[in-house]
């Protein structure tokens, strides 16, 4: 298929499987969050999952291999990068995929409550007020159209009783983030915390299960970076499943 890229675009080698990805330097770029957050998610044969913020599409893209998902609908408020996210599925022939353009607090206009098995999402995770940053950009990074409490809240609502979801946040909020899951009904059971080269702790990762019991498995850290910033081989193929 010959492929056609605007002059803002390039594309990448996923080094996975064959997987290629458009990025669009105008909008936001996945970074090593979305590669550990793939490598972590777990998604049974014949389970059903939703993406929150699907972005360029990446994770959804690496998931359809690295896990046995009958089918993925993800939701990207975005329609720039919707429409990026939908080349993307093209140039790697992934027919069990599916990206919808809205406001994923109307998912029941697509799907039924308590309909899918497992929802995963690299949401905006910035609180502060963005100034002079390029739109497309602060959407994806700051949480003003995705509040965390509204992350949780419409996770819950899709998911299936013993359904999981799967979010990668910033450390600095973790105790926010396991707050609102619990009050969601969402119960912590897998968590770890990665860090960069130089010991500075950056991302909290966490499963949850719906109606799950107490109790939890904490993880040592994961290092995604050298000293000198540069991202590690390994964790392109790391696992913890």
């Amino acid at each position: 298929m010959k492929l056609s890229l605007k002059k803002s675009e390039r594309l990448d080698d996923l080094q996975f499987e064959g997987l290629k990805l458009v990025q669009d330097k105008d909008l936001y770029a996945f970074t090593s969050d979305s590669v550990v957050l793939a490598n972590f998610l777990k998604i049974k044969r014949g389970e059903t999952a939703v993406e929150i913020g699907v972005g360029s599409g990446v994770i959804s893209i690496l998931a359809t291999k690295k896990t046995n998902a009958k089918s993925i609908v993800g939701f990207e408020i975005q329609k720039p990068l919707f429409m990026l996210a939908q080349k993307n599925l093209k140039i790697n022939n992934i027919s069990n995929v599916s990206f919808i353009n809205d406001d994923v607090k109307n998912f029941n206009k697509y799907l039924a409550k308590e309909s899918v098995d497992v929802v995963f999402s690299n949401p905006p995770y910035k609180n502060s007020t963005f100034f002079n940053e390029n739109e497309s950009k602060a959407i994806a990074r700051h949480e003003k159209f995705l509040p965390l409490h509204d992350l949780c809240s419409v996770t819950s609502q899709m998911l299936k009783f013993g359904g999981r979801a799967y979010f990668v946040y910033d450390a600095n909020r973790c105790a926010e983030m396991i707050f609102e899951l619990k009050k969601a009904k969402l119960e912590p059971k897998r968590i770890f915390f990665t860090e960069n080269g130089r010991k500075k702790v950056i991302l909290f990762v966490v499963e949850a299960v719906k109606g799950g019991k107490p109790g939890v498995k904490v993880y040592p850290n994961l290092t995604t970076n050298d000293k000198t910033g540069e991202y590690l081989e390994e964790v392109k193929n790391f696992s913890l499943n």
